[in-house]
């Protein structure tokens, strides 16, 4: 039973929003954080946080489908997390080959297209060529646009769009005036509408450098909950807090409701 049809069965859930009035969000883009915490609270290795993290994303992935969610992306890698003990970060790309190897089958049977988005150079040739070959093999699917930000930041991505930007103006007639429009194409998300939730788990309350141009009219969402523990109820709340906002996008209310 997805949420919609669940709240739709109970008006409790949610006060003061009729069941005609709830909307669920097209695009979600959520920070998976809390994965090193979780583990250390169990007296576990950091690495036991991360592989629990990769069963949290696919109940997401599984929520995402059942309620109608178009565009989910998470960030799985940042380009700062290089800086993170050696052996942390070689098992987590050694995580990251083995989820790839075991979760394709599963996308084309669910109709989920994968996308890994940001600066996959700095990878082994084996994981790059594992993205490739996952992102070919999905890229008909069509129910779910999962996106994987790794290797990236929000910087990075405005720097790589400007880069494809002025490298296209030299082969053209040179042009000084430039508008949104112009950079948005060579963005990593340009194929996505901007998220129209964002949710970030672990008890931190910044956007840490991810999608940094797409989060402008972003509603945020806060949770103290750790990544390994973010299930479908978890995934419910947020929805429930992104229901009752007015998204106004620089009108008042009065227009809105129009």
């Amino acid at each position: 039973m997805s949420f919609l049809t669940k709240f739709r069965s109970s008006t409790q859930e949610i006060p003061n929003i009729s069941a005609e009035q709830l909307q669920i969000p097209k695009h979600v883009a959520i920070i998976m954080d809390g994965n090193g915490r979780w583990a250390k609270k169990r007296f576990l290795p950091r690495f036991a946080g991360h592989i629990k993290g990769v069963d949290a994303l696919r109940n997401c992935v599984e929520f995402a489908l059942n309620n109608n969610i178009e565009f989910l992306t998470v960030f799985a890698f940042s380009s700062e997390n290089w800086r993170r003990p050696a052996d942390e970060v070689s098992m987590l790309m050694d995580l990251f080959v083995k989820s790839l190897q075991k979760e394709v089958k599963r996308l084309l049977k669910h109709d989920v297209r994968l996308r890994i988005v940001g600066d996959i150079s700095k990878f082994s040739e084996k994981l790059q060529t594992l993205i490739l070959d996952a992102q070919e093999q999905t890229k008909d699917k069509q129910k779910l646009n999962l996106t994987i930000a790794a290797n990236y930041g929000g910087r990075w991505d405005l720097v790589q769009a400007m880069n494809k930007l002025f490298a296209e103006q030299q082969n053209q007639n040179p042009k000084t005036d430039f508008g949104e429009s112009d950079l948005e194409k060579y963005l990593s998300l340009s194929f996505a509408p901007e998220p129209d939730l964002f949710i970030r788990t672990g008890g931190e309350q910044r956007i840490s450098n991810f999608l940094l141009w797409q989060l402008a009219y972003s509603e945020f969402y806060f949770t103290d909950t750790l990544w390994p523990e973010f299930d479908s109820k978890e995934f419910e709340l947020a929805i429930a807090s992104y229901q009752q906002r007015e998204r106004r996008f620089g009108r008042i209310s009065e227009q809105v409701k129009k």
